[in-house]
């Protein structure tokens, strides 16, 4: 037995990939004219308008139809957390959605999404750190987190004791990798004197006197 859900988003995504987006949200419309509930063709069709037809304003309605029929649905607001974080004046939106998300799904993904989002739309660099350390206990392999984490303590917080812990765990992920060497031993070479102490600045050395 045929699934029309299903032959319909296939149709739609076969469109949209061959250029015909107009198309594309057409198939989905008709579908969902039958089928005002399912929420897995709606979800197709806010992808599309937003990123096939750049009507943001369609896509989010659509969005917005999916949690009004499941309000947990925490994909639709990831989906709504990539249109709106681009643009701070979006930020508390933003904001208020991934608490429900993290309630929800407290998943080390989330937190390493929730941290850049933090870093980089709300320059809240200390919190940042926090998730992106809770997102490293829940999957400590994670190169990407590791690397994220240790952009943040080198450009932001400039903890270069954490950093070179964090450089050192990546350098252990991936041995071969000859920029996290460079960068690895740059931050010695600046940061570290010969017995491995992170060097006093000018700074620090005048506030002890």
């Amino acid at each position: 037995m045929t699934d029309p859900a299903f032959e319909a988003i296939t149709r739609a995504r076969n469109q949209a990939s061959g250029g015909n987006p107009r198309g594309a949200v057409e198939t989905l419309e008709a579908y969902l004219a039958t089928d005002p509930h399912n929420t897995k063709p709606r979800m197709v069709l806010a992808n599309i308008a937003v990123n096939d037809l750049d009507d943001v304003d369609y896509g989010m309605m659509q969005l917005e139809i999916v949690l009004d029929l499941e309000p947990e649905n925490v994909e639709a607001m990831m989906a709504e957390v990539t249109v709106l974080c681009g643009n701070k004046k979006n930020n508390a939106r933003t904001e208020a959605l991934f608490q429900r998300i993290l309630e929800l799904e407290p998943t080390a993904e989330y937190f390493n999404e929730y941290a850049r989002f933090l870093r980089n739309q709300m320059t809240d660099f200390r919190k940042a750190g926090e998730y992106y350390e809770k997102a490293i206990a829940q999957d400590p392999s994670n190169y990407v987190y590791h690397q994220n984490y240790a952009v943040l303590l080198l450009n932001d917080l400039r903890d270069y004791p954490k950093a070179k812990e964090e450089l050192e765990i990546l350098m252990g992920l991936k041995p071969d990798d000859a920029n996290i060497r460079k960068n690895y031993d740059r931050l010695l070479k600046e940061k570290f004197d010969a017995q491995g102490n992170p060097k006093v600045s000018l700074r620090d050395r005048l506030r002890r006197r």
